[in-house]
């Protein structure tokens, strides 16, 4: 059968509709080739794929597919029967030989071709070849009906195989028709259609109900409700409030409402989306690049010892028929060609992804399906992984000699330099900033908190390790405060702090528990308090947890727990986790609220930021070993027994046509079985 990097749609289109792009970025996806940013090219080949089926029409029927077997099928039967059961006195000669051509041709023409053309572009052992070595060799013999029968099977495998990969295909092709090409902007009071990568940031755009958003914004109407299922695979619509960041992808389903864009174009939470999944396909896993290693060795040594099976009897064997060895040597052929291990692997690899995706989990590539399955130890963050990351305002402790308003004031100004939650939530608490306060030499230090200088006097808003490293004094015991706190100094005196609250995740409970009966070993690492993380690793049950960490810290954990020759997942949002999560065998990225440098660097990313998502990606990343596994094990077996018995004189061309064809359509069902499962 096909090889899937040989699956494709090149040649030249006369229209680049939508359609036609998505039809081709996804066809480019499957045979591993880079996405162009148009469907027209200049080649002259026809928009075909290996098999000679035409793919330029995004309707074409299964009857179409089927047409040149069903064809050849009828064909064969009438042949068949006035063969044996209801013998005619014209039907011998070269009108009996002509009738099985005719009923060849259908089927066997396109593999010809292509066998023509891969020996041209210098891939001599192809299976085409191999297939029409052997159904040429039947009609050389006399051998008609098989000759027949071999290719109209390996033709019916073929179309099995394209409408896999179809099915394979309609998961990249609706994410990537997610983003619609235009966008309505209001300008000057009045609606205007613009293409969405002209759109500048701070535009306005009116979505009506029913709409996709094209760009990532800012929610300006009081309320609405989104469809997500484009970016986190949840079909429950999410309702945003003014104020709320909505991403490109999600479909307004209630009312008319306006959105401020923030992002550009090619910047949005989507665009990343596709990019991954655009080059997910070249990230092979060591099992499929063996496999296909494989076969380019396996292919050339197998004709060479089917010319041994017809050649050298004649040296040994006393009563030598040409013909019979040659039949044998047929037989060895068609078995031999490895079609269910070069198509169903990679297939069953690209299920995997797009049963994930489904699931608002992206994989960078196959070869992180293939080691997430054998994660041992999942280390994972706090803030904004087991918490929600939506911190609130408990209680704010000054000493009695600081101006409350002004100091709450300066932390608002400051705090609005950041991007962590916990500057959220000091703004919420506080309200609008007041622009007269001048900040000036505004430093982040990394694992501490905030520095800056407010008329010549310096303020460090923090953890109280920012503090210790200026050596400012204080009066309390930080351990003693269950809450996350935030330390306030001004003029280099201590001022007092804040305490900071954060929600566990309603489904943090059910991670843990699921990843404890995997048989996963899991470790929380944070930045925060360590009372905090000490509380919170209670409450959810995780015996190992260490607070208090610089992004260094973190780094020397994981090493730790390495050393220990475990195989390791984080799970990490925020920036200062990218480090870490390059580290890690498997860097999981939580992709809603999470950073764009932790996404980029992350190996998976879970879309809608749920941490039950994990134990499924393990889940999915094990059951897409099995199927491969299952898949290289059906085939060698069965190819092995029917090779030996072709060898042998104890096979037919029958058992050869299922050793080869058969075990390949039970390997391709078996591949795409994975993308009906539900985790």
């Amino acid at each position: 059968m096909n090889h899937i990097h040989d699956y494709d749609a090149h040649g030249k289109q006369l229209c680049c509709t939508e359609e036609n792009k998505i039809n081709a970025q996804a066809d480019a996806l499957i045979k591993n080739k880079p996405v162009k940013d148009s469907c027209c090219t200049t080649d002259d080949d026809q928009h075909t794929d290996d098999a000679g089926h035409d793919h330029t029409s995004s309707s074409e029927s299964n009857f179409k597919l089927f047409l040149p077997a069903a064809i050849s099928l009828i064909a064969l039967l009438i042949a068949l029967i006035l063969d044996n059961y209801v013998t005619q006195a014209w039907f011998t000669g070269w009108l009996r030989i002509g009738w099985y051509v005719a009923a060849y041709l259908p089927v066997g023409l396109p593999v010809l071709r292509e066998a023509v053309q891969s020996i041209i572009k210098g891939e001599v052992f192809s299976e085409f070849l191999l297939m029409s070595i052997a159904t040429i060799g039947a009609f050389a013999i006399s051998e008609y009906p098989e000759g027949v029968a071999v290719m109209l099977f390996y033709s019916v495998g073929e179309v099995f195989q394209t409408l896999a990969v179809k099915r394979a295909k309609t998961n990249i092709k609706t994410l990537l028709d997610q983003r619609p090409d235009e966008v309505t902007v209001i300008r000057d009071n009045q609606a205007t259609t613009l293409k969405a990568e002209t759109v500048n940031i701070g535009d306005i755009i009116q979505l009506k109900a029913g709409e996709k958003l094209g760009l990532d914004g800012e929610l300006l109407s009081e309320i609405a409700s989104f469809n997500t299922a484009a970016l986190t695979g949840e079909s429950k619509p999410d309702t945003k409030n003014k104020g709320d960041a909505v991403l490109a992808g999600m479909i307004n389903l209630n009312v008319v409402s306006q959105v401020k864009v923030t992002a550009a174009y090619t910047d949005s939470k989507l665009s990343r989306i596709l990019e991954l999944v655009q080059n997910a396909a070249a990230q092979k896993a060591p099992t499929e690049l063996f496999i296909r290693k494989f076969a380019k060795i396996y292919t050339p040594i197998v004709v060479a010892l089917a010319v041994a099976i017809c050649v050298m009897p004649y040296f040994f064997v006393e009563a030598y028929v040409f013909s019979e060895w040659l039949y044998r040597a047929l037989i060895f052929l068609v078995i031999s060609c490895p079609c269910a291990l070069v198509i169903s692997i990679p297939l069953g690899y690209f299920g995997g992804i797009g049963a994930a995706s489904k699931n608002g989990i992206l994989f960078k590539g196959s070869n992180f399906l293939d080691t997430i399955s054998t994660i041992q130890h999942v280390v994972m963050d706090k803030t904004g992984t087991m918490t929600e990351g939506v911190f609130k305002v408990q209680e704010v402790n000054l000493k009695p000699d600081v101006n409350r308003d002004e100091i709450l004031k300066m932390i608002n100004a400051l705090e609005c330099q950041s991007t962590h939650p916990v500057a959220t939530a000091i703004n919420q608490y506080v309200g609008a900033i007041d622009n007269e306060i001048i900040l000036n030499k505004v430093e982040e230090i990394s694992g501490h908190g905030l520095k800056a200088e407010i008329d010549g006097k310096e303020l460090l808003v923090g953890n109280f390790r920012l503090l210790d490293k200026f050596s400012v004094g204080y009066d309390i015991d930080p351990a003693s405060i269950v809450y996350t706190v935030i330390a306030i100094s001004y003029d280099c005196k201590f001022a007092g702090y804040l305490t900071i609250a954060d929600n566990i995740k309603e489904d943090a409970q059910l991670t843990i528990t699921t990843l404890k009966r995997l048989g996963v070993n899991i470790t929380m690492l944070s930045g925060d308090k360590n009372s905090v993380v000490q509380f919170v690793a209670k409450q959810l049950g995780i015996d190992n947890a260490f607070g208090d960490l610089l992004p260094e810290d973190k780094v020397n954990k994981v090493k730790e727990i390495k050393a220990r020759n475990e195989t390791v997942a984080f799970v990490g949002d925020g920036v200062n986790d990218a480090p870490v999560v390059a580290l890690s065998d498997v860097g999981i990225a939580m992709g809603g609220l999470g950073s764009d440098a932790t996404i980029e660097t992350a190996d998976v990313v879970i879309q809608d930021d749920k941490p039950s998502k994990i134990p499924t990606a393990i889940a999915i990343g094990k059951q897409t070993k099995r199927i491969v596994w299952q898949n290289i094990s059906l085939a060698f077996g069965v190819k092995a027994i029917v090779l030996i018995l072709g060898a042998g004189g104890l096979a037919t061309m029958w058992e050869a046509v299922f050793a080869d064809v058969g075990v390949a359509l039970l390997a391709i069902l078996n591949a795409v079985r994975i993308q009906r499962m539900k985790f």
